[in-house]
């Protein structure tokens, strides 16, 4: 890849990381419901889970997956029914009346989510196939190419993440005398979750 060609990639792939997205959706939901410490979990949940494609795009499986009709079937209901389930555990959060740090999932769980989130969305297996071939040379190693830029896209992604984290944050503890807007918080980051599983419901595979 010429050095015109990177350049390229790393403003493409910079502008796709700060468009919001399901990705920055879901984090912000995550750090508005359980604070720094979920969001920044989220972040990097989502990062390994991003790493997955990243991997699976390099040996060809994402590829295998998005001209399977039922595989991606599969994926698809997985990742769309996981999300809705996170979102009604949120909802319901919402409505107690325990301390944040009652009703928060905790860091290890939020890691584990959006690694799953992420691992099983297969909009993100469509992005990694369909949008960086554009930039490998095919006369230089393809999967070693592949894997680094995916590296580096999903680098850029979490930095983004992790941001909006610090500015949910923000809102959170500025919130934090008003329990009841909190909960309401909490129910608005469910509803986020549900929606994002829903829009997931409605993918299409690519012809």
């Amino acid at each position: 890849m010429t050095l015109g060609g990177f350049s390229l990639f790393l403003a493409a792939a910079a502008v796709i990381a700060i468009t919001p997205g399901p990705g920055i959706f879901y984090v912000g939901a995550r750090a508005l419901a359980g604070g720094r410490r979920e969001g920044l979990a989220s972040s990097f949940g989502t990062g390994l889970g991003g790493l997955v494609h990243v991997v699976a795009g390099a040996v060809g499986l994402s590829a295998l997956v998005l001209a399977s009709a039922d595989a991606f079937a599969v994926l698809k209901y997985a990742g769309a029914l996981y999300l809705i389930w996170l979102g009604a555990k949120a909802l319901h959060a919402g409505r107690a009346e325990a301390p944040a740090e009652v009703v928060a999932t905790g860091a290890r769980q939020a890691f584990r989510e959006g690694v799953l989130v992420e691992a099983t969305n297969p909009k993100t297996a469509v992005f990694f196939i369909a949008f960086i071939p554009q930039f490998i040379d095919p006369a230089g190693p393809v999967a070693a190419q592949f894997v680094l830029l995916g590296l580096i896209s999903v680098a850029l992604n979490t930095g983004a993440d992790v941001v909006v984290t610090f500015l949910a944050e923000r809102v959170r503890v500025a919130l934090a005398g008003n329990p009841r807007l909190i909960g309401r918080l909490r129910q608005g980051s469910g509803a986020v979750m549900v929606a994002l599983g829903a829009s997931l419901l409605m993918a299409r595979r690519p012809v």
